[in-house]
């Protein structure tokens, strides 16, 4: 059996939903960004359109070449400068992503010592934390996380 590749570990911090129960008198410094935080994409240019790429997954196999060519388009820009997009006419059940979306806000809203059961080890992705934190200056994210590997089933832990 293949030994599973693990992705870039991630240093601990502590858990934003806790952080933010407190009455603190102004906002951590690793929370604040300033203006030259911006996004940065993978080619390294700033990113100045904030909007989340949408595919339309419906326009993919279209007979009609402008509309597929369009859309193969959007998805190849979408991948290479962004990493990720949202999804529209995916075929995907309404009422599974709405019990997904409810299981998810579930667990978010388990009491602390719940979901320290599923707290990432140092050094790993997985599990309930932030995840790709490099260095103890690093700016953090105002959310917390779960994440797992779950395909391909050789990248399992």
């Amino acid at each position: 059996m293949e030994t599973p590749i693990k992705l870039c570990g991630s240093l601990f911090v502590p858990n934003f939903q806790e952080l933010a129960k407190q009455s603190l008198i102004e906002v951590p410094a690793r929370y604040v960004r300033t203006d030259q935080d911006l996004l940065i994409n993978v080619s390294g240019a700033y990113v100045t359109d904030h909007a989340i790429p949408v595919i339309d997954l419906q326009n993919l196999p279209s007979p009609e070449p402008i509309t597929r060519d369009l859309e193969l388009e959007r998805l190849h820009s979408a991948c290479k400068e962004w990493g990720f997009f949202r999804m529209e006419n995916h075929g995907v059940d309404i009422l599974l992503v709405e019990k997904v979306k409810s299981e998810i806000e579930g667990f978010f809203n388990l009491p602390m010592d719940e979901k320290k059961k599923f707290w990432q080890e140092e050094g790993d992705l997985e599990g309930f934390g932030q995840s790709f934190i490099q260095s103890e200056d690093q700016k953090l994210y105002w959310g917390d996380m779960f994440f797992m590997q779950t395909l391909p089933r050789h990248m399992r832990c």
